[in-house]
């Protein structure tokens, strides 16, 4: 069978004792970057085979995967950091292998969004769930999107177009717009930066909030214009 396994995404500790369990117990491991990897297999002594499966190789390599999984060999697929095939590598393969009839298994564990969603203080009860914005074709269309959305939305971005980013939110939604900046969730230099759009920006442009490490930006939903009464 194939088994996703989420993996720390800052903290090492942050991993399950079933993950580790799973890990050292199948008889290969698919990673997105074998040298990261390594390290978190060295931590906790895997020693489990590691080959590489990532953005680059994922549709060449699926078919030989699923093929040795029906040859009756059992595989974890983990990514860099986080729950496989959010914004990483793993639907491709995911997707052959439930066509071919493998049972897959997803354990829970770490994820970026979810600590940036209950941490920011904006309502997430219900929230949309954007990943990384084009970078070009298509970016316009999806931020007019998500600043009429009624609820909390979320994405991803990297750091060197993090300032870019919140200026093109500023234009979309306005500079009153509560958002919440989230850098380096569970890491050593962990950071929230609350406040309206506008706030953050010259949070930004006065170097009092870096851009660096993994980046999610939580916005708030679009308010509900109120309706005139008339008597």
């Amino acid at each position: 069978m194939l088994y996703l396994v989420p993996t720390p995404i800052g903290n090492l500790e942050d991993i399950t004792l079933r993950a580790l369990r799973i890990l050292k117990e199948v008889d290969v491991v698919l990673a997105e970057d074998t040298r990261t990897s390594r390290k978190l297999f060295q931590h906790y002594d895997i020693v489990t085979p590691l080959k590489s499966h990532h953005a680059h190789n994922e549709h060449q390599a699926t078919q030989k995967v699923v093929d040795q999984i029906l040859e009756g060999l059992s595989v974890a697929l983990i990514s860099d950091a986080g729950t496989p095939a959010i914004s990483d590598p793993g639907f491709v393969l995911v997707r052959a292998c439930i066509q071919a009839g493998i049972k897959v298994e997803c354990l829970p564990g770490p994820t970026a969004i979810i600590p940036a969603l209950v941490c920011s203080g904006l309502p997430c009860n219900r929230f949309y769930f954007e990943g990384f914005l084009p970078h070009k074709k298509g970016r316009q269309t999806r931020l007019i999107y998500l600043s009429q959305l009624s609820c909390t939305f979320a994405l991803y971005e990297s750091p060197h177009r993090l300032q870019k980013c919140i200026m093109q939110l500023i234009e979309h939604c306005g500079s009153e717009r509560k958002a919440v900046v989230c850098r380096e969730i569970s890491k050593m230099f962990e950071e929230y930066a609350r406040g309206t759009l506008g706030e953050i920006l010259l949070l930004l442009t006065n170097k009092q909030l870096k851009s660096k490490g993994e980046i999610v930006i939580v916005v708030a939903e679009k308010e509900k214009v109120k309706k005139k009464k008339y008597s």
